[in-house]
């Protein structure tokens, strides 16, 4: 059931942005959303939940609810989301209804379903790891024989941060761990090479209904247990040639599965050269939040402005390195105790907070810090976030 918040009041002429799902990314649309004037409407689950706390208009409710969908998207220009998860079958009938989503239910699957993402991009001709769809656990041994061992093996649907994704060294490990494992309503299993990579590469583009679109510059993203713990940008070491080549393909995946928004391409710089796209977003990113201190045009306002089929901001960097890198709960609190020292001790670093109870593991924020000296940036980046989670204490 909605529980409608106070309506929060939108200059005449002005339209309503209805984001579905109240975590950070809607709440870090909101600045943007204040800043061009336009209403921001989150559909959530409790007035807990961080985009909550900052956003006026709130609606409560379940993304797999579709009255609450319905009551929510009524009085919404475009509706738009925080996470890839609302069902596939509730948004054709949204959108059957008349309802406005951007990015639409046939792009936002290739998010939702890693095996039809596959289809499509092998279809497209992007670069991807060898893969394979696995209907009968036999057939991990002859794609086992073809890409070799280990493997990845993961649910087509419902993983994230890690979640979902193994890596199995043998065909009757890869038996047990099927043998085992239950998957989510329509899940599939899809079975890929493990790369070898040399670093972890997120290409981020923006794009509008009438096709335009620009591109972020390429950075790089590091992983710790399946969770982005720190971005690069620009990523080092890429040269300009491979850099394009990675923004050319994020532009062409844009266009090939019409998305509108923004896209986050997540790839891996391989050994032996290659580029080869790992994972899809549709909606801004954790690999894009550098470009709110970072960039001319943040993702989240690009965001906006691709969802409104408004010209899209300038996605240059401000200078010549950024580096975010995220503030993860640990079994200390006191976080904003923790304000004092690390403003004192550096007042160029940019602090992200989300509003989120203390759980180890928990992504409760980030910090940014911009300029010259990467090994510089890198360093100061780092105190910041682990002086705030409480893993160091000086």
């Amino acid at each position: 059931m909605v529980a409608p918040s106070p309506d929060a009041h939108v200059a005449p002429g002005f339209p309503v942005v209805g984001v579905v799902g109240g975590g950070q990314l809607a709440r870090m649309m909101q600045q943007p959303a204040i800043a061009l004037g336009v209403g921001l409407r989150v559909l959530a689950t409790s007035m807990e939940e961080s985009a909550a706390q900052a956003v006026r208009d709130v609606r409560l409710g379940s993304h797999h609810d579709l009255d609450a969908l319905r009551s929510f998207a009524d009085g919404c220009d475009v509706v738009t989301f925080d996470h890839e998860h609302v069902p596939p079958l509730l948004l054709k009938t949204l959108a059957d209804e008349g309802v406005v989503i951007r990015p639409g239910g046939r792009a936002l699957v290739h998010a939702q379903d890693k095996l039809i993402m596959r289809e499509a991009l092998t279809a497209a001709g992007v670069s991807c790891p060898q893969w394979s769809a696995v209907d009968e656990v036999e057939q991990l041994e002859a794609f086992g024989a073809r890409a070799g061992w280990p493997l990845v093996l993961k649910t087509s649907r419902g993983g994230y941060d890690g979640r979902g994704v193994w890596v199995v060294s043998s065909f009757e490990e890869a038996r047990a761990l099927i043998g085992s494992t239950t998957l989510a309503p329509g899940a599939r299993w899809l079975a890929e090479e493990k790369v070898e990579f040399v670093q972890e590469l997120s290409a981020q583009v923006a794009r509008s209904p009438h096709g335009q679109a620009v591109a972020y510059p390429v950075v790089r993203t590091v992983q710790t247990d399946g969770i982005c713990t720190e971005v690069v940008a620009p990523a080092p070491g890429l040269t300009d040639d491979e850099a394009v080549a990675a923004q050319q393909a994020a532009l062409t995946v844009a266009k090939e599965l019409d998305v509108v928004g923004m896209l986050a391409v997540e790839m891996f710089e391989t050994r032996d050269g290659r580029v080869l796209v790992n994972e899809l977003a549709m909606r801004p990113h954790n690999s894009g939040h550098w470009s709110i201190d970072g960039a001319v045009t943040s993702q989240f306002e690009n965001h906006l402005r691709a969802v409104l089929d408004l010209p899209l901001g300038d996605p240059s960097a401000l200078a010549p390195h950024a580096v975010m890198v995220n503030v993860l709960g640990t079994d200390k609190d006191g976080l904003y105790r923790a304000y004092l020292h690390t403003m004192a001790r550096d007042p160029g670093v940019k602090i992200h907070m989300y509003g989120k109870d203390v759980r180890p593991g928990r992504k409760l924020g980030h910090v940014t810090v911009v300029g010259d000296d990467l090994d510089d940036l890198l360093a100061r980046a780092h105190h910041a976030a682990d002086y705030l989670a409480g893993v160091i204490d000086e």
